[in-house]
């Protein structure tokens, strides 16, 4: 077919194609080792089932009687126990809102020490990005176990799991994002005799705030969730009432808390999107 009755999509895949050849005709050794790749993968993926003992019977079985809970759960029904579910409801918020709060408060002196371009020692450096990755590296359940052996069960155990965990994240987002400012802002307040502390103040903090606003937004969204699976283990809150009815096989009551936690969440997901959208556009029109 000659190039004039070459359609445009046709022409530009002809010129992409003799622009990258290696894209469009690969050799025969990057078919082998994609071939390979998937192979070894799929084979890796059968053995891990084999040894796992995964089992499609156990899966159509274990649907049966997830339907069998489904029917037992309907209606929702609290009983005489929804002030108490309200109350719990009120501490998971208190426990998401205070961790992520104190987390915060937290991460943010250990953002500006881990960031590279705010201080350059290799040694501080690493130490903290060390100790950030063992803030982050247990998960909040296990900080919620650990807390509830330190200072008993309740809702503090649970704020100080959840605020553990997410100092961690916190400071490695926190970081990242100081380390990607402009440094023009800061070379001219040092240049005009303001000191370090100057330099953070006024040149660091105008950037990376809306941008640490908006993650610590997303972040309270994610704390919402898991302070509940916290409160399972005894940090209080709505999970700790949630397990205490399956014990008992009050499914009804495990359906009004499961649904408390959708309302819930879907709530703060639609509060907080709204924030940070109104923060980005600020940012933008700043």
């Amino acid at each position: 077919m000659s190039r004039a009755r070459l359609t445009p999509t046709a022409q530009d895949r002809a010129r992409l194609a003799k622009a990258f050849p290696q894209v469009f005709a690969p050799s025969l050794l990057q078919r082998a080792l994609t071939l390979g790749a998937i192979t070894l993968l799929v084979l890796l993926a059968l053995y891990a089932m084999w040894r796992l003992e995964f089992s499609f019977a156990r899966i159509g079985s274990g649907i049966r009687q997830l339907w069998l809970f489904v029917t037992l759960m309907v209606p929702p029904d609290p009983g005489t126990q929804l002030n108490l579910y309200i109350h719990a409801l009120g501490e998971t918020l208190s426990i998401a809102f205070l961790g992520t709060f104190c987390g915060a408060l937290l991460a943010l002196p250990m953002g500006f020490i881990a960031a590279r371009n705010v201080v350059p020692n290799l040694v501080i450096h690493m130490a903290m990005r060390r100790f950030m990755d063992v803030l982050r590296g247990v998960d909040r359940l296990i900080w919620a176990l650990i807390f509830v052996t330190v200072v008993g069960l309740g809702p503090f155990a649970g704020i100080l799991a959840i605020a553990t965990a997410s100092a961690g994240i916190f400071a490695k987002l926190f970081s990242e994002a100081i380390e990607a400012t402009d440094r023009k802002a800061v070379e001219g307040i040092l240049s005009t005799g303001g000191s370090a502390v100057d330099a953070v103040r006024f040149g660091l903090l105008p950037q990376v705030m809306p941008v640490l606003t908006s993650q610590v937004l997303y972040i309270f969204e994610s704390n919402s969730r898991q302070s509940t699976i916290v409160g399972i283990v005894g940090a209080g809150g709505l999970g700790l009432h949630l397990v205490e009815q399956i014990r008992v096989l009050e499914w009804q009551k495990v359906s009004f808390l499961i649904l408390m936690m959708l309302v819930m969440v879907a709530v703060i997901d639609f509060i907080s999107s709204r924030l940070r959208f109104a923060i980005i556009g600020r940012k933008e029109v700043v």
